[in-house]
């Protein structure tokens, strides 16, 4: 078995997290490989021929390449499945709908929160500009939402990817001081404090 990610060289792809926490949390080997997205690497060969969307996370397995975290942890947790390998998504059918939902849905909605409060912002450095009207609505929208979803330290009885989906976008206000209930300070600092995110965050360049 051969099995290679590739993430963002500044590792601040929220995205590649997903899939390396999904690779750690099943105690899968891999061999970690970085793209250099500000120097365009991700549009050139090779990465641009392997990758189908030329975007991090590249999962190669066997020299089969998949692209998109949510494809490649729903990959993942079918062709390594419990009982041997720590399931990722419940395995209840009803719970894993929900997960894949919020999984999209942080995917695809909260635009403004992504551009103003990038993961820059949780990795590195916090943000001091305040948010725009419009990013204030979509934290309204996220808290509203992320309150409802929480309650303890995963959002089902044992954790699934979508915590660390979740726990992230919610980390992209808290770490620059946007007031959030302290339930979901708690959920994502816990968080947090995986230990595949913490080796995560080893391997951030030093600034």
């Amino acid at each position: 078995m051969s099995l290679t990610l590739y993430a963002d060289s500044q590792f601040t792809s929220p995205y590649a997290l997903s899939v390396f926490a999904t690779l750690k949390e099943k105690g899968l080997p891999f061999e970690l490989k970085t793209v250099d997205l500000d120097a365009g690497a991700n549009l050139q060969p090779p990465f641009r021929d392997m990758a189908l969307t030329a975007r991090v996370p590249l999962l190669v397995h066997d020299g089969f390449m998949l692209s998109e975290s949510s494809a490649i942890t729903e990959y993942l947790d079918e062709v390594f499945p419990a009982p041997e390998y720590h399931a990722v998504l419940p395995r209840n059918a009803q719970r894993r709908a929900q997960a894949r939902q919020i999984q999209a849905w942080l995917r695809s909605d909260l635009m403004p929160i992504r551009q103003e409060r990038s993961t820059l912002t949780v990795f590195y450095e916090p943000a001091t500009q305040p948010l725009s009207s419009e990013a204030l609505a979509a934290a309204d929208k996220l808290i509203r939402a992320a309150t409802r979803l929480v309650d303890g330290p995963n959002l089902f009885t044992r954790w699934c990817v979508a915590d660390t989906d979740l726990a992230i976008m919610l980390l992209r206000l808290i770490r620059s001081g946007h007031e959030v209930p302290q339930q979901l300070k708690d959920y994502a600092e816990g968080q947090w404090q995986r230990a595949p995110i913490q080796e995560w965050l080893t391997h951030l360049p030093k600034k």
